[in-house]
C-alpha cells in the first residue's frame, strides 16, 4: 500500500510520536504490513526535484495513491488562497495540493487534531486562517467540502490527538492495508472507533480516587484532578489509559489532566487547562455517560464513605497509607 504524507500547518509532533511506537518499532511494522511511504517530508531522503517528479507521476497515474496522509491543519489564509503554506520549491500551496491529491487517492487520513479539526494552529484569533482537512473545528467542511469522499467511499478518516498516540496511526494504517475499515468504525466525527469507543477515564490509575471523589488540588498530588484540576477524561474520547504510550505513560499517569486533545476546539476552552470551572461549586463538566443528577447524588454518597487511607493519599504527592494486608480467612 502506498502512503503519501504530507506535513501542513503545525509542529510536526503527530510523526515525533509515531517514531516512538514499540514493539515493533513503526518501520518494521508498516513493512510487515506490506506499508511503504512514496514520501514522508523527515522520513524520506527525496527532496526538490525529485519530490516535484514523484508528484507530477502520482497526477499522472503513473504511480497508484492508496492513502495520503496529512498532519498539520491547512492555512487557506490570505483571502482563501492557501499562499500562506507553500509546498517548497512547487509554487503551489499547501491547500491546492490536497484538492489536487485528494480525489487520486483511495483513502485520505487527517493526522492529529489539527488535520482533523484545526487545533492549536487555530487558537488566538487563526491569524493563518486555518482549518481542518475535512472539518473546520466541530463543523463538517474544512480544506475539502463536507461532501468530500475518498475513491474508496470513505469521508476522511480523523485520526485526532495532540499528538496522536502511535499505535492509532499505525492501526488506521494497517487496517486500511487489509481493507478492513469501513464506514461503521467511524465515529460522528470521522475517528476510528477502535480508540474512540473509549473514554480517557477507562483505565486511569486513580480511578480509585474518583470513585470516592477524592480530589487532589496541586498538580503533584495523586488524587483524582476532575473537581479542581480541570480533568476531562470522563468525557474526552481515546484509550490512553488502556493502552498507555509505550506501554507505560499517559497524560493522567504522568500527573496532569486530561484536556481533551482528541475533540474540535479543545484548543480553547475558555478556561485554565489547569483549573476546573464550577457553578455554584459544582463542576460544570461532568461525565457524559451518567446524568447529573446521578452524578451529584453519587458523589456525596462517595465521600462520605471516602476512606481515611484514600482520603490521606490523595493530597499527597507519594501513598502514605499503603492498602492494610487482608485477613486470611
Amino acid at each position: 500500500m502506498n502512503v503519501l504524507w504530507l506535513q501542513a500547518a503545525g509542529c510536526g509532533g503527530c510523526t515525533m510520536s509515531l517514531l516512538c511506537a514499540e514493539a515493533p518499532n513503526v518501520f518494521d511494522l508498516l513493512a510487515g504490513a506490506g506499508i511503504r511511504f512514496l514520501w514522508h517530508p523527515a522520513l524520506s531522503l527525496e527532496s526538490g526535484a525529485e519530490v516535484r517528479r514523484l508528484l507530477a507521476a502520482i497526477e499522472a497515474g503513473e504511480i497508484a495513491l492508496d492513502v495520503l496522509c496529512i498532519e498539520g491543519s491547512i492555512a487557506t489564509g490570505p483571502n482563501g488562497t492557501g499562499r500562506y503554506q507553500m509546498l517548497s520549491g512547487t509554487g503551489v500551496s499547501l491547500l491546492d495540493w490536497l484538492r489536487r491529491l485528494a480525489p487520486l487517492a483511495r483513502d485520505v487520513v487527517a493526522v492529529g487534531t489539527c488535520a482533523t479539526y484545526g487545533g492549536v494552529t487555530t487558537a488566538g484569533g487563526n491569524p493563518s486562517d486555518a482549518v481542518g482537512v475535512h472539518y473546520d473545528g466541530a463543523r463538517p467542511g474544512g480544506a475539502l467540502p463536507a461532501e468530500f469522499r475518498a475513491r474508496s467511499g470513505l469521508p476522511v478518516i480523523n485520526v485526532a490527538g495532540c499528538p496522536t498516540h502511535p499505535d492509532w496511526v499505525t492501526e488506521t494504517l494497517m487496517l486500511l492495508a487489509g481493507g478492513a475499515l469501513t464506514a461503521d468504525a467511524l465515529d460522528s466525527l470521522g475517528r476510528p472507533r477502535f480508540y474512540a469507543d473509549h473514554l480517557v477515564h477507562h483505565g486511569c490509575s486513580r480511578n480509585e480516587f474518583y470513585e470516592y471523589k477524592a480530589s487532589a488540588r496541586e498538580l503533584s498530588e495523586m488524587g483524582c484532578m476532575m473537581e479542581h484540576l480541570g480533568c476531562v477524561g470522563t468525557q474526552a474520547v481515546g484509550d490512553c489509559n488502556i493502552r498507555p504510550w509505550n506501554g507505560q505513560g499517559s497524560c493522567t499517569k504522568g500527573g496532569y489532566p486530561c484536556i481533551n486533545c482528541t475533540a474540535p476546539e479543545f484548543e480553547e476552552p475558555r478556561h485554565s487547562f489547569t483549573s476546573t470551572p464550577k457553578i455554584a461549586g459544582i463542576p460544570v463538566g461532568l461525565p457524559t455517560d451518567m446524568p447529573k443528577a446521578w452524578f451529584m447524588a453519587l458523589a456525596s454518597l462517595s465521600k462520605a464513605a471516602t476512606p481515611a487511607r484514600i482520603a490521606r493519599n490523595a493530597t499527597a504527592d507519594r501513598m502514605i497509607v499503603p492498602p492494610a494486608p487482608g485477613k486470611p480467612r
